[in-house]
């Protein structure tokens, strides 16, 4: 029998705006399956990211909300402590979660909200042309870092999930990628726990998702997947980093 493909339910039909071989689409489908099958779609609330994933709201059937740019944290801490029956989520990029809101998701964190935070680390600033973000790695060239990445003029790569797995309030950190089918599928058992933790009232957790950029990293989808696999997770090596659970 031939098969057919099945949009979930929580993810509506209508064409994206993304670059072709970003990972971003393929996060929103892992994050709406994930919503399906834990039937959580009429309480569950997301709080969109400023930069190339603010239009995650014309993907997702179900309630979300904007923030200003990397304040996610803080508004989906409002909302839980307001609706604390709700499931809610963030979903942010390296620059909106690792720059901007940087005192916004340690605290919450330090906090131990419970929330699940879904961070799509791209290494590079997407929606503003292509500079330096606080995860771009050593030697990786960008328009603010035409030659590479220097520490010494331009500082080190931020190692988001470890800093965090040091805090007490938080209960479950994994970091993962969307490169390759095995991939895929790890990365949506991450998201389904960092979920259910909520679900179970555990604490704050957030999924750490290494996605390419083929548009900014001057490569082919292609090369980019392969990026990831022979330069990216040199940096960030994928697995779990913290499991209090």
């Amino acid at each position: 029998m031939e098969k057919t493909f099945s949009r979930p339910k929580s993810m509506r039909n209508v064409v994206m705006h993304y670059c072709a071989g970003c990972g971003h689409g393929i996060v929103h489908r892992l994050i709406c399956e994930v919503i399906d099958e834990f039937k959580i779609r009429e309480k569950t609330i997301a709080i969109a990211p400023v930069g190339c994933a603010v239009l995650a709201y014309d993907y997702w059937d179900f309630d979300t909300t904007e923030s200003a740019h990397g304040r996610a944290p803080a508004v989906a801490t409002g909302i839980k402590r307001i609706l604390p029956d709700r499931i809610i989520f963030t979903y942010q990029g390296d620059g909106d979660l690792a720059a901007i809101g940087t005192a916004e998701i340690i605290h919450t964190a330090n906090r131990g909200e419970n929330i699940t935070v879904i961070f799509v680390n791209n290494a590079v600033y997407g929606m503003t042309g292509g500079q330096m973000a606080p995860t771009t790695i050593l030697g990786q060239k960008t328009e603010t870092t035409p030659w590479g990445r220097e520490p010494k003029s331009d500082g080190y790569p931020l190692k988001i999930s470890e800093m965090l797995s040091l805090l007490p309030g938080v209960v479950y950190i994994e970091r993962t990628a969307v490169n390759n089918a095995k991939n895929v599928l790890l990365t949506k058992r991450a998201i389904k726990k960092a979920f259910l933790n909520q679900i179970e009232n555990k604490g704050f957790s957030l999924v750490e998702v290494l996605s390419s950029c083929p548009t900014y990293w001057h490569m082919s989808p292609v090369e980019a997947m392969k990026w990831i696999d022979t330069e990216m997770t040199k940096y960030y090596p994928l697995g779990v980093i913290k499991n209090n659970c």
